[in-house]
């Protein structure tokens, strides 16, 4: 089998990744220092797949200690790289956090890759490196925009220095996938999104439904859409982690026509946040208490994707579609409750 470093691997996209790999016949490693990620996530992990999962508890930018992964695993063939500080908000608040996270662990999983022959990379891109895109639907070839926020110039440059290498390492390959916007939780919801405060709008709306939040805030309805509300292209978190391993397969085996290559991974369809908690409130049959504020900083108008290169050169299709996104987020939070509820009768006891 073929073994493979995913970074991150105890995030929410990572985790589910991890799950499509091993389903596809790739043997996993994981790195991830838990401070953004979760232990839940592992045990999820391997209630689903049946088997232990090795993680090493690393901070990436700890270049002796990265480099201790790959000298206990001479045998790994590819890296997907998703371990990043990924919060819009918290960027724009603490940019210098940001750039030291995200490009030292980068540039040290980049000279472990080169320095022990590991030439089969994915990289964790964003749709947020389009900035305000001047086309929709985007395409891969857009020309990039200001970006909004600190974190997705951390994208931006993060690509680059993925381009500037692969350039000068003939016998390494490279691909970005810029995906749109993670939802949903594994089917068996075993594993899911595990922040307790999330920023992504739908574990937002789904602790909002639960009663871990009071209420939320539909950020600007202001804005030149068709109800006002910003557009975001919403994609199942279980199509990304598929996307990530059907690149692998394509650098690996020799498919790819360039060194870099890049994929939107999007499902091509806009949604405004005020129709994705009408399709919320449709699965679920509750009534959402929200409120209106004003405009967030960093959030871009309107972005949703062209998928036809990931479809057509990597065979891939979105298997889910918005009610099974929201069914699954919705049947995690409440096993998230009931997990909860357990472990309160269990200390009572």
């Amino acid at each position: 089998m073929n073994k493979i470093l995913v970074t991150g691997g105890c995030g929410y996209i990572g985790g589910h990744t991890i799950v499509d790999l091993i389903e596809n016949g790739f043997e996993v490693i994981s790195a991830d220092d838990l401070s953004r990620g979760s232990a839940k996530m592992l045990a999820g992990i391997e209630k689903i797949v049946g088997k232990p999962i090795k993680n090493y508890k690393v901070d990436l930018c700890n270049l002796d200690d990265t480099e201790a992964i790959f000298l206990e695993n001479p045998d790994i063939v590819g890296i997907i790289h998703f371990a990043a500080f990924k919060s819009v908000p918290e960027s724009v608040d603490d940019p210098l956090m940001y750039f030291r996270n995200n490009f030292n662990s980068l540039i040290n999983i980049l000279h472990c890759a080169n320095e022990f022959d590991v030439n089969n990379f994915v990289f964790s891109s964003s749709c947020s490196v389009y900035g305000n895109p001047t086309e929709l639907p985007v395409v891969e070839t857009l020309s990039f925009q200001e970006p909004e926020s600190p974190y997705a110039r951390t994208k931006q440059v993060g690509e680059a220095i993925c381009r500037d290498f692969t350039n000068v390492n003939k016998h390494f390959n490279t691909i970005l996938l810029r995906y749109f916007n993670p939802a949903g939780a594994h089917n068996s919801v075993n594993i899911g999104e595990f922040m307790e405060k999330p920023e992504n709008v739908v574990p937002v709306i789904t602790q909002t439904a639960i009663g871990k939040r009071k209420e939320m805030t539909v950020f600007g309805t202001d804005y030149d859409t068709r109800d006002g509300s910003c557009v975001r292209d919403y994609i199942h978190v279980m199509d990304i982690a598929n996307a990530h391993t059907r690149a692998l397969q394509y650098i690996i085996e020799d498919r790819n026509k360039a060194n870099c290559e890049v994929f939107n991974l999007g499902t091509g369809n806009g949604v405004t946040v005020l129709e994705l908690i009408k399709a919320f409130e449709k699965v679920s049959g509750l009534k959402l208490n929200y409120k209106v504020g004003p405009r967030r900083p960093g959030d871009v108008v309107e972005v949703y994707a062209n998928n036809n290169r990931a479809r057509t050169l990597l065979g891939w299709e979105t298997r889910y579609d918005l009610d099974a996104m929201m069914d699954t987020s919705w049947r995690w939070e409440q096993a998230l409750a009931a997990a909860a509820a357990a472990k309160k009768e269990l200390v009572k006891e």
